[in-house]
């Protein structure tokens, strides 16, 4: 008998959600990092691809296995490819410990591997790019955990001075008058793993445009397992529904117990076709792919590609040069490591 041939694994999930793109691999006790190109921004980094490396700053939620496995992979091939020195950002309670762990692999390889390692405490933000702030929120896990929130700060002229001209405007500035005030938007906020909770019932979870939240299971018998695991269940999604006001709701860290067709036969079920449609699961890679055409489609119409009577073959290459940049990844992923701890 011939052995059979390894097994096809996954690739790398994609949602466009313009201007931003979410790019990752996460399965629940496996391996989660997300990536988000456009902010220079990694959440965890439990596995380690081409994508995960490009950003300058990774934001560990927790210490678990399939959530931190990489990281020091991450700085040495930053380094090693001359992509600057990443940085970690971390709950200041497992900072000692990432610490640690970095100087473990700096002994055994014999060779200095450059980090950096910023420790946040609760609603504690640094700077990651121009008016962009990333802010720690403290989350419920079986270990210390922190999710974060991806800040936009703008500034409105204020409502007094909405109707002055703009010669009133500048004079009132020089004169030391304060004609604006300051609006802080989360834009994307990303949960890691957690216990549902009060702590969900903030501004930076109710009020982002895109909530990044594991729902790792979804069969009524699973619920036990959840909360002795601190995990979300699709039974707490649906109570936390109500409240949200996000644009789209992307779902990760699903564990292998539940298939895709499970999945969605559950949001069908569970939440109002207006609600469901909200919903991404970020390791669909079919329906995102689908969902990214339909965006292509619907881009090329509204720049007005193909309305002058171009052939088939012109109307075709449009799409090409514009998917280029931003096709969902077709590179196929390695194994990630296993762990069962956070599941």
């Amino acid at each position: 008998m011939l052995p059979k041939p390894p097994s096809r694994v996954g690739q790398i999930g994609f949602l466009l959600f313009p201007p931003i793109r979410i790019e990752g691999v996460t399965i629940a006790g496996e391996g989660t990092a997300i990536v988000i190109p456009e902010y220079d921004l990694c959440f965890d980094i439990g596995v380690c691809f081409k994508p995960m490396l490009s950003a300058k700053y990774v934001a560990i939620t927790h210490g678990h296995m399939d959530h931190v496995a990489n990281l020091p992979y991450y700085f040495s091939q930053r380094w090693f490819q001359g992509m600057g020195v990443g940085t970690c950002v971390c709950d200041k309670r497992i900072e000692p410990a990432v610490r640690g762990m970095m100087q473990g692999w700096i002994d055994l390889e014999n060779q200095k591997t450059s980090h950096e390692v910023i420790g946040l405490d609760q609603h504690e933000e640094i700077q990651i790019k121009n008016n962009l702030f990333l802010r720690a929120i403290r989350m419920d896990h079986t270990v210390p955990a922190t999710g974060y929130a991806v800040i936009e700060r703008r500034t409105k002229l204020k409502d007094e001075f909405r109707d002055l001209p703009q010669s009133r405007l500048m004079e009132l500035k020089r004169e030391g008058t304060d004609i604006t005030r300051e609006l802080r938007l989360p834009m994307v906020t990303y949960l890691g793993d957690t216990l549902p909770g009060p702590h969900l019932f903030c501004d930076e979870v109710l009020k982002t445009r895109i909530l990044i939240t594991e729902c790792t299971f979804f069969e009524k018998e699973h619920k036990e397992r959840a909360a002795i695991g601190k995990h979300v269940h699709i039974d707490d999604l649906v109570e936390l529904m109500p409240h949200l006001e996000c644009e789209a709701i992307v779902l990760t860290h699903i564990t292998r117990r539940t298939n895709l067709a499970q999945v969605h036969e559950e949001i069908n079920r569970r939440f109002s076709p207006e609600d469901a449609a909200r919903i991404h699961v970020l390791m669909d890679h079919r329906q995102n792919r689908r969902r990214y055409d339909q965006q292509m489609v619907a881009a090329e119409k509204a720049a007005g590609v193909g309305d002058h009577g171009d052939s088939a073959d012109n109307k075709n290459k449009p799409q090409q040069s514009a998917s280029s940049s931003v096709t969902p990844s077709a590179t196929t992923t390695p194994a990630p490591a296993s762990s069962g701890a956070s599941e």
